[in-house]
């Protein structure tokens, strides 16, 4: 199985997600954990391995297939791109990045953005997909930073949702800290989804945090006078309709959401002419 790029954890998580191409997201080991369940004689005659639970489950499984798929994609797709001519824009972030959940890798938020983009400026922009899915802050400092080619047109990094699986508070804050300022000046930052009507009890639970987060991306881009693309103001509820088989990334209608927060700060769209 062809290898993903790999990610920093914890090394008692490892143990538990796995490595490389074996790793697996907590969604994932949930809903691993959860399908021994749904294959049950009891699950069987109760319904649920037919109902919203199995469906749940099997689609995890099939975007976790998609992960290398994606990776493979955005690898070949760099190799193409660095040898072309046009202003150049440089991505850095994690699974969103990457655009899974969507149909296509190129469904994703980066995808449709770079369509957007390429219309409204009326240029060629060629796309850099550094992003990684698991990535955790560090990695985006660690690998993904010191890929960046000199002087590029344009950066934007969204990263932060895995570390709050993965990182405690402190240390989260520490990292998006040191992050901030060592991003090429210009970059623009996309701030976290709020989850508010989601996941029930844990998404009001990680409402307040996620909002604490932002909060600090605010801050810290402030001070560096960086712009944020405000993912937590356009992807918002009704939720129906926006989510993978997953129901934790983004669809393609969701990504859309994505998009246009970025775009509302690269590109804003032309004002209509008036009659």
């Amino acid at each position: 199985m062809e290898q993903l790029p790999a990610v920093s954890r914890p090394a008692w998580l490892n143990a538990i997600s796995g490595r490389g191409a074996a790793r697996r997201s907590p969604v994932e080991i949930v809903a691993n954990a959860a399908s021994y369940l749904v294959r049950t004689q009891a699950a069987e005659v109760s319904g649920l391995q037919s109902g919203w639970f199995g469906r749940w489950t099997d689609g995890v499984a099939a975007l976790r297939c998609d992960c290398t798929t994606f990776a493979s994609h955005w690898q070949s797709h760099n190799d193409q791109v660095r040898a072309q001519a046009g202003p150049l824009w440089v991505v850095l972030g994690d699974s969103t990045a990457q655009g899974l959940g969507a149909l296509t890798p190129d469904g994703g938020y980066v995808g449709q953005a770079l369509t957007e983009l390429r219309l409204r400026t009326g240029q060629r922009w060629r796309v850099l997909n550094l992003s990684t899915s698991g990535a955790l802050i560090r990695d985006v400092l660690g690998n993904q930073l010191p890929q960046l080619p000199a002087a590029p047109d344009l950066v934007t990094c969204g990263i932060g949702v895995n570390d709050i699986f993965y990182s405690t508070p402190a240390r989260l804050l520490r990292d998006l800290h040191t992050l901030v300022a060592a991003l090429p000046d210009g970059t623009v930052i996309l701030d976290l989804p709020r989850p508010a009507g989601l996941w029930g009890a844990v998404g009001r639970l990680c409402v307040p945090y996620v909002a604490r987060i932002n909060r600090t991306i605010h801050t810290e881009a402030g001070a560096r006078g960086l712009p944020v693309a405000e993912v937590s103001t356009h992807f918002r509820p009704p939720w129906r309709g926006k989510f993978a088989s997953d129901a934790f990334h983004p669809n393609q209608a969701g990504y859309r959401d994505w998009a246009r927060a970025l775009l509302a700060v690269l590109a804003p769209a032309p004002a209509p002419a008036r009659g």
